[in-house]
């Protein structure tokens, strides 16, 4: 981006420039002074967001940067879109539109060890006809992935990945990024316009740093540098934005034009030299950490070496990305519609840890499930502090053989959910205790039930508080009733000021008295009483799954919306006819009974009616008369082009049925990315018929002709 003659000039500019301010010379050419802040200001940020090597002192750049802002605040018409002045914006983002990306931006394959990587690449060899591949590799940095759009060299737009085809609207946000400069000389490579991908990260010292000061204002910390890197990019106020420090890496290209209507630049025929054309543009990519080899070995032995260094990074990666450095090798490897076959992540292993096993908490779920709760010395494991870890049950407690005052070998699994591997028995000194489970609930002090065959201790009483909670909780989630105004953190608060204590309790508010609690003003409680009213004509699928009866998902509840006109008919049905049902096991139908034969769950049905919900089976629920009736689905892996939620919904608007499970009452098996044991189930019945996303789009566009 800059040669050495020109950082001396811009050196001996910023000079000038400051000797000028401080004596206060006139302005002879206000065009020329403009355009020389301008360049010495972007020179700096670029030195020091990017090369972490600033040329200014904090001082001078303030001062420069301050009479840049004078002096466009005074000729307004001259301020350009790239100045150094418009990163910041004034007022809040009241929204975040969704666009559309250029290219979709598609998941990467993963890996874990050397088979795993053996294999792609040959794999990769077999498509390309090459004894031996030449290879990129980068760090998998761990932060929020975004994209940037640049026309005539001018930042456009910037996005974030959202569902890989569309993401939301943050340009604004992601002018905040000094890293992220608001124009490029791509002009020079002769590109017109470009979509880059990159990740927007937070240093892990810049994250240390933030969170020691919202300690030091009493706020609670940020749980890790990626959470927090996602969340500032969504930010409504740009300007705390600007204060959370954040970076970005550039490392793809995924489109662009020509100016001369060629394919490609001359000088990039190579992910290489993308890097290294993106690092001379202004822009921090990885190019200082790639590594360039010939044949899987080199990767392998790279990726295991680098594994080592992970944790002297000043940024969070959670693995290495290998690509095929060839353009052309890459057009011809091509991809799936989940991922490209020219490239892979290799993941490092799972993060661990050692700690102390203090006590244990037992936590009662909404169905009264008694939940063993590890409490454990706070450590740091990937970037997140684990001090609550979920042993699920008794036997997992007993299996593992943990004790309290136990040191414990504690896992990220995924990098994610943390649990105990395994307890180190060695280093017990004799002063460990057995952990006891409660024969009474720990919240209502009723004797704890443990079902035969079942491995979990469960709370029968049905007024048990933590029960009643956690059931307001479920009914109120999107899934259910979806009372948007009122989340989990709002249900306690109210139950524990008695403004609400059961599921009816959320219709007979006392608003006025909400009226009187701190944050809640005019408009949010406005926006709650809607909610509230609207969730009054939810369809009847939707209050059954919000009930929290045992057993049943969101499936099943569809299945009992469409058995019946009204949901109290269910009071008359013996377990018999419930197990008829479709897709209904023994259990389910035990469970499903003998909640509507409990006089207390009729009662709050009949007093939910007469607060004005629907309990009536809707048109929504029965559709009948589609060109799918009859037909009956069922979902396994990962989709790519649309949300689980999204078919099932399509299904159903044509008459078909969705199933919980494979049967012989299964038609269709739609098989997405990473299908389990149901794919396999399902080969095994040669009447279910066994779809690809794109098969199932297919379907659905010409249900009639395809059955």
């Amino acid at each position: 981006m800059y040669t050495k003659e020109i950082e001396i000039t811009l050196l001996q500019l910023a000079k000038d420039l400051l000797r000028k301010l401080q004596q206060k010379e006139s302005i002879t050419d206000l065009d020329e002074t403009l355009d020389g802040l301008r360049r010495v200001i972007i020179y700096n940020d670029w030195r020091y967001y990017v090369q972490s090597e600033p040329v200014l002192s904090d001082y001078e750049y303030d001062q420069l940067y301050a009479w840049l802002k004078e002096l466009e605040a005074a000729n307004p018409d001259k301020v350009s879109a790239d100045s150094p002045t418009q990163r910041v914006a004034q007022g809040l983002t009241k929204a975040f539109p969704t666009v559309q990306h250029l290219v979709p931006m598609l998941s990467l394959e993963n890996s874990y060890d050397a088979d795993d990587l053996n294999d792609w690449d040959r794999k990769a060899r077999e498509i390309s006809g090459l004894d031996e591949i030449e290879y990129c590799i980068e760090p998998k940095f761990d932060g929020a992935s975004i994209s940037l759009i640049y026309e005539n060299d001018r930042l456009t737009r910037g996005a974030t990945r959202g569902d890989g085809v569309s993401g939301e609207d943050i340009t604004t946000n992601i002018r905040q990024i000094r890293s992220i400069p608001l124009s490029a000389s791509f002009a020079t490579h002769g590109i017109q316009s470009i979509e880059i991908r990159g990740e927007v990260l937070i240093n892990k010292n810049t994250f240390k740093a933030y969170n020691e000061q919202r300690a030091a204002d009493n706020l609670p910390p940020l749980a890790n540098p990626r959470n927090a890197a996602s969340g500032s990019l969504r930010m409504v106020d740009p300007r705390e934005v600007a204060k959370r420090g954040l970076e970005a890496f550039l490392y793809h290209m995924s489109y662009h034009t020509m100016e001369d209507g060629k394919t490609e630049p001359d000088e990039i025929r190579t992910h290489s030299n993308t890097l290294d054309m993106l690092s001379s543009l202004g822009f921090r990519s990885p190019s200082k950490q790639m590594k360039i080899v010939k044949g899987i070995k080199g990767v392998i032995d790279y990726v295991l070496a680098f594994e080592k260094e992970r944790d002297s990074l000043p940024y969070e990666i959670d693995g290495m990305v290998i690509k095929v450095n060839d353009y052309a090798l890459q057009d011809k490897l091509g991809m799936t519609t989940h991922h490209p076959r020219w490239a892979i992540a290799y993941k490092f292993a799972a993060r661990q840890a050692t700690s102390k096993l203090r006590k244990v908490e037992f936590q009662v779920g909404r169905t009264g499930s008694v939940t063993p709760v590890a409490k454990i010395d706070p450590v740091p494991i990937g970037g997140v502090t684990v001090g609550s870890i979920s042993l699920f049950n008794e036997d997992v407690v007993r299996e593992k053989d943990l004790k309290i005052g136990d040191t414990v070998l504690v896992e990220r699994a995924g990098d994610v959910i943390p649990y105990i591997v395994k307890s180190l028995a060695d280093l017990r000194n004799g002063e460990e205790e057995d952990i006891k489970f409660p024969t009474h609930c720990p919240v209502c002090h009723e004797p704890l039930f443990k079902p035969e065959g079942e491995s979990v201790w469960r709370c029968i009483n049905l007024t048990c508080e933590a029960q009643v909670v956690e059931r307001m909780i479920h009914f109120v989630s999107k899934d259910a009733m979806d009372i948007r105004s009122l989340g989990e953190s709002n249900v306690r608060k109210f139950y524990g000021l008695g403004i609400m204590k059961n599921i009816p309790g959320i219709y007979k508010m006392d608003f006025d008295k909400l009226a009187e609690l701190e944050g809640f003003g005019k408009k949010s409680l406005t926006n709650l009483q809607t909610a509230i009213e609207q969730s009054k004509s939810q369809p009847l699928h939707r209050l059954v799954f919000g009930l929290g009866i045992r057993y049943v998902g969101e499936t099943t509840a569809k299945t009992l919306a469409n058995a019946v006109n009204h949901l109290l008919d269910l009071r008359e049905w013996t377990e018999e006819q419930v197990l008829a049902l479709e897709d209904i096991g023994p259990k389910v139908a035990g469970s499903i009974q003998q909640f509507f034969q409990t006089e207390d769950n009729i009662h709050m049905l009949q007093e939910l009616e007469a607060l004005g919900i629907n309990l009536k089976s809707t048109k929504a629920d029965h559709p009948v008369g589609g060109s799918l009736d009859g037909q009956t689905f069922l979902f396994t892996g990962t989709l790519n082009k649309l949300k689980r939620s999204d078919a099932e919904a399509m299904v159903e608007e044509q008459g078909g049925k969705i199933l919980g499970g494979v049967s012989s009452k299964l038609n269709f098996l739609v098989v997405g990315d990473d299908a389990g044991s149901k794919l396999e189930k399902a080969k095994k019945i040669n009447t279910i018929r066994i779809l690809s996303e794109d098969d199932f789009l297919n379907l659905m566009q010409s249900p009639a002709t395809e059955q």
